[in-house]
């Protein structure tokens, strides 16, 4: 049959063979970068696939967008967060147990919806707005009625929740389900003219996405912080202040960054390899959050980055890599976070104890 599904789904194919062939002839990728992007080429398919294709706003389910073995745009060993996609004309009824998140959020998306990233946000929801019973239940509205309590506005298109972990590995993540109290008539019936058209989407998304490589730099530092936005693209939070940085150490080198954190619902430091992605928590420390970091006396804090293991409480690894980036995230902060400082000294310094 001369499906126009097949021909999009040929395309997507040659993609996936495009983006190795500019991994494998980036200058600027070291081995284990260029080992880690080929599985990272499939988180971002995998991504595509359920937000665009198997994604349906007439009876949506909220997915799981990273992980462990789920690595894209930003993640981190802390925090879990889901897609739902949504259609405006639509109400919705969103509920949930908060489980032992020391920071919980819903945020609405607006823009384009072929594949490309989300122009703006449309709404937020988070654990400072939504009332909670005595069990952490939550419940609440969405839809274009006034009478709901989040308005989706004409060009919503998704929504993302995030709820952050202390302890990920012992605590009890947050609970997330979707209704549509006012679905289509009947079911839906894949036709080749809507397949091919989500299946381009999935292309779109993969060819955006793969362009998103950070450089590996010959540097050690922490860039100034951005201060919680008024206007975001992507699916960046909405409530959120950042900091980015990066690392290049031979092994017997440490980098201290110090700094001290604003009040706020939480915070971490990450470690990332060019695609945005962290290394393998699961076998060790790649990053820390404010609730596991020990803390000097006067409430400031010394983070040590290096290869091997110094001793010090706040050590995080990098994991082998010779140069990756640095992502601090403060969420709902009660001021733009201050410069962390950062220098190199040899491994066996006092200062790494």
């Amino acid at each position: 049959m001369d499906l126009r599904t097949s021909a999009v789904f040929k395309d997507l194919i040659g993609e996936l063979t495009a983006i190795q062939e500019r991994l494998l002839n980036d200058p600027g990728l070291d081995e284990k970068s260029l080992l880690e992007g080929h599985k990272w080429i499939f988180s971002v398919l995998r991504t595509g696939l359920e937000t665009q294709v198997w994604a349906d706003p007439d009876a949506p389910r909220f997915v799981d967008i990273v992980g462990p073995h789920h690595k894209w745009g930003g993640d981190n060993a802390d925090a879990f967060y889901q897609f739902a996609p949504l259609d405006p004309s639509r109400t919705y009824r969103v509920r949930g147990l908060r489980g032992d998140a020391v920071y919980l959020s819903l945020t609405v998306y607006g823009g384009p919806n072929d594949g490309r990233y989300s122009d703006r946000i449309v709404a937020i929801a988070n654990d400072r707005s939504i009332p909670f019973a005595d069990d952490g239940a939550f419940e609440f509205t969405m839809g274009p009625g006034e009478d709901t309590d989040l308005r989706l506005e004409p060009d919503a298109v998704c929504a993302i929740t995030r709820d952050y972990l202390a302890d990920p590995r012992t605590g009890r993540r947050a609970e997330w389900s979707i209704e549509c109290l006012d679905p289509a008539p009947g079911p839906r019936r894949d036709d080749d003219a809507d397949l091919a058209r989500r299946f381009q989407a999935a292309l779109t998304w993969l060819r955006e996405q793969s362009a998103l490589i950070l450089p590996l730099e010959d540097d050690n530092r922490v860039d100034d912080p951005y201060p919680v936005p008024e206007h975001t693209i992507g699916w960046a939070a909405g409530d959120a202040a950042y900091a980015m940085g990066c690392f290049s150490l031979r092994p017997d080198e440490a980098l201290i960054i110090e700094g001290r954190s604003p009040g706020c619902a939480f915070w971490n430091l990450c470690l990332w390899n060019p695609f945005l992605h962290t290394y393998d928590y699961d076998r060790e420390r790649v990053t820390i959050n404010g609730h596991q970091v020990a803390y000097e006396d006067d409430g400031s804090w010394r983070i040590v980055v290096s290869a091997a293991d110094p001793g010090h409480p706040n050590w995080v690894s990098t994991s082998g890599h010779e140069k990756g980036r640095l992502w601090f995230r403060w969420f709902l902060p009660d001021r733009t976070p201050d410069r962390p400082t950062a220098r190199v000294v040899p491994i066996s310094a006092e200062a790494v104890r």
